[in-house]
């Protein structure tokens, strides 16, 4: 929802009055909600596959942690959910939850025992139930999540084995994390401020137990650390140096395979080409005044680039000019967010429209085609949003750590944050959808408004 902009001298609303607010106009705003309360933190969500399709909503698979105590187990959790589909659900219903249950949308299918905390899931998108996930260690785990057996999360158990082991860091690589959307490349970035690339091709088919290519056995020396948990292991196809601190995230360049870009603690954003050898493409010094968090490459257009960091600001770069004067140089920079800005994606649906999360609580959607378009509209209402800002999901009350749109059903997404203080609870996952008079286009949507009122005329 569209904030209110406070008069000056006015007080900001608290936490939880913004709560309240937002889930008054639940039934106004939103044509789909579901709110889990999750019984530990998850610092990650993805969706999975989806595998039914129904009259009135789809199954699909969702990847989430639980990151513990200690009194029990770490886990990967796949669920299962049942997703809505479009002008299904009745208002009343969607805003009708209790914040401390869980939801019926959303239920735990298996368990996988994670070895140490998992600090981020990304899925393969060639076959998406090939996950790799980050925790404190060097290493990157993958796991087929399918043919994994169940687990109960008891202490003591001892940890699931994962399918591959992907070794090459020199110390830990914790967030920064990707997979290649056209091969099976998986992508790192850690402490050692390197970023690495692995190629798993040998290895998507016959995970489990692969002995070929790259493969080497946990005993035969592959990797300069122990593994973080047992099983096969393959070594990096390559290591890139550049940056002057922890890597914070990687993403590969939609179009190519060997291209990729990397932010850091650095304040850098870099432009990688493998076929160019191990040093940057293209370095661009001060992207942000302060550390970066997220970066995501355009899947519609290859030269946009969006970049969040913890100077609270979402930027946009293009590729053919990511400099000026020795310094980063954005097309935009998008200011809507109170906090540091933790995920960044673009929208699978339309190419100018992209999300940002932000320790602030709030997850904005924001469209770049529209900035400098409503001014006339807008000048006779006081105050206006952001530019390019035309949503705002304040259903979370402490920092939003993950997002995902969903690309098997248009417009929805999936959304945790760790406010678990407030919900007495582990924090909450959200999976929704924005009615779509928000962002069809104009003309459609008054068309169809029209075609309301002519039936209302016509019953009177």
């Amino acid at each position: 929802m569209k904030d209110k902009t406070e008069k000056a001298g006015e007080q900001p609303p608290t936490v939880d009055e913004r709560y309240t607010q937002w889930k008054s106009l639940v039934p106004v705003l939103y044509d789909w909600l579901a709110n889990h309360n999750l019984l530990w933190p998850s610092l990650s969500c993805r969706w999975g596959p989806q595998f039914e399709q129904a009259t009135y909503k789809n199954r699909q698979r969702l990847y989430l942690s639980e990151q513990t105590d200690g009194s029990v187990p770490n886990t990967l959790v796949i669920a299962n959910c049942e997703v809505v589909k479009p002008r299904v659900a009745a208002a009343q219903h969607i805003s009708q939850f209790n914040e401390e249950a869980r939801s019926p949308f959303v239920k735990k299918f298996k368990t996988i025992i994670h070895p140490g905390e998992v600090n981020r899931i990304r899925e393969l998108p060639q076959d998406s139930k090939i996950v790799a996930t980050h925790t404190d260690s060097p290493d990157v785990l993958i796991w087929d999540v399918e043919s994994q057996p169940n687990r109960h999360a008891t202490l003591g158990v001892n940890n699931s084995r994962p399918d591959l082991i992907l070794t090459g860091h020199q110390d830990n690589a914790e967030f920064a994390l990707a997979m290649c959307p056209s091969e099976p490349f998986v992508l790192s970035g850690g402490k050692d401020k390197s970023v690495v690339l692995w190629s798993i091709h040998d290895h998507v088919s016959t995970l489990a137990g692969a002995d070929q290519g790259e493969t080497k056995s946990p005993g035969s020396g592959a990797g300069n650390s122990k593994p973080s948990a047992e099983g096969p292991t393959v070594q990096a196809r390559g290591v890139f140096q550049g940056h002057d601190d922890t890597v914070e995230d990687v993403q590969f360049c939609p179009s190519s395979a060997q291209e990729f870009c990397s932010v850091g603690d650095d304040s850098c954003l870099i432009l990688w080409d493998a076929r160019a050898g191990s040093s940057p493409a293209v370095k661009v010094e001060k992207a942000h005044n302060a550390d970066l968090h997220c970066v995501d490459w355009n899947p519609h257009d290859v030269n946009y680039i969006l970049t969040g960091s913890a100077d609270n600001t979402v930027r946009m770069f293009d590729r053919r000019n990511l400099t000026s004067g020795g310094v980063g140089s954005p097309i935009h920079i998008f200011e809507g967010h109170a906090a540091a800005v933790l995920c960044v994606q673009w929208s699978p649906d339309k190419s100018s429209v992209f999300g940002s999360s932000a320790e602030d609580g709030i997850l904005n959607i924001w469209d770049h085609e529209r900035i400098g378009k409503r001014e006339d509209g807008a000048s006779r209402k006081a105050p206006t949003s952001p530019p390019g800002l035309f949503f705002r999901h304040a259903g979370h009350r402490d920092k939003v750590v993950d997002f995902h749109w969903n690309v098997a059903d248009p417009w929805t997404i999936v959304s945790v944050s760790d406010d678990g203080e407030s919900t007495g609870g582990g924090g909450t996952l959200q999976i929704w959808r924005m009615i779509d008079l928000i962002y069809r286009p104009e003309d459609e949507v008054l068309d169809e408004l029209d075609k309301f009122k002519s039936h209302l005329l016509t019953c009177s």
